[in-house]
């Protein structure tokens, strides 16, 4: 995308594995670690053996380390979870695969909503890189079927696998799922004013009311914490839950607020201002702070509400597993 706006300017990829990319056989909420997908890579900005860095966003944490930004936020691939069959399953729906069906899954937010909305099933961690997993769905009998992110399926190519797309009713995906985020050091303007070209403003707004959501809840993959964004006429709308690991326990709730643009004058901010780690000038600055405080507002809802409690046994629970 950016060879496109640039041509004139030489994008060299440098391709590198992370931590969280090595450990294939413990599952990610047990291992704790923030910045597990990011931290070589951040390593690899402060030294300025690179200039960019592209994430899932959904692997950024919400407080980036001191010195760094993301200074783009791609178009949204859509952010649903996808339920992949193994092939003897053809044809299946998790409604409809038979009692006892192991459903394979690196994620609590997925297996805690699910057990609750499919209690015939059974659920497992399964871990490895997408072409890993997938291998182990075809080539063992161990799963039923597995769910991953729609986007990433996409992404690798494997669209055609996706055997049945999960409805916000079923399943309300990650925070940022399906979105790429492009970190760079924050004091590189001239980087950061070229990537920010890559901005999608629809997608912003989005995962700075999801993100905001989520560091107020002190959420991560440690917890099941799970949000629905849509914008319509100008309106962002925010749908965010918490459960037990179980599912049995949950709440969830939803808000909207305004994000269009008060005024001309507010289309462009001066100065480089982060929200949620997320910088973007070329964004009106109060539909920015509308969003941001859209997901603290909703997390405050919810932890009024008790979204604490479950959170803190959640995570308890996990850790003692």
């Amino acid at each position: 995308m950016l060879q496109k706006l640039y041509p004139s300017v030489h994008f060299e990829i440098v391709g590198m594995t992370t931590t969280g990319d090595k450990i294939l056989d413990t599952a990610l909420s047990k291992i704790g670690e923030k910045s597990l997908f990011t931290k070589e890579l951040e390593n690899a900005l402060e030294r300025n053996e690179v200039d960019l860095v592209v994430h899932s966003l959904k692997d950024l944490p919400t407080t980036l380390p001191p010195g760094f930004t993301i200074a783009a936020v791609c178009k949204r691939e859509n952010p649903q979870d996808a339920v992949v069959l193994h092939p003897q399953n053809a044809g299946k729906t998790l409604d409809t695969l038979p009692e006892k069906s192991v459903i394979g899954t690196s994620s609590l937010r997925r297996a805690a909503q699910l057990k609750k909305r499919f209690p015939h099933l059974e659920f497992r961690d399964i871990r490895g890189n997408l072409n890993t997993r997938l291998r182990k769905l075809d080539e063992k009998n161990e799963f039923s079927a597995i769910i991953l992110a729609a986007a990433g399926l996409k992404r690798i190519g494997w669209e055609n696998r996706i055997s049945q797309l999960l409805d916000p009713e079923d399943c309300l995906y990650a925070v940022s799922q399906g979105a790429l985020g492009v970190e760079v050091r924050a004091k590189d303007q001239v980087i950061m004013d070229m990537v920010s070209a890559l901005h999608d403003p629809d997608t912003v707004l989005r995962c700075v009311a999801e993100r905001a959501f989520m560091r107020h809840l002190e959420g991560g993959c440690s917890v099941p914490v799970a949000v629905h964004t849509l914008i319509k006429d100008s309106q962002l709308y925010l749908t965010g839950a918490v459960y037990s690991l179980d599912g049995s326990d949950c709440l969830k709730d939803t808000m909207q607020t305004s994000v269009a643009s008060v005024s001309q004058e507010d289309s462009i901010t001066a100065d480089y201002v982060q929200h949620v780690g997320i910088t973007a000038k070329n964004i009106p600055d109060s539909a920015l702070v509308a969003a941001e405080k859209l997901g603290v507002d909703l997390a405050n809802l919810l932890l009024c509400q008790g979204a604490k409690e479950i959170l803190t046994v959640a995570r308890q629970l996990n850790d003692a597993k």
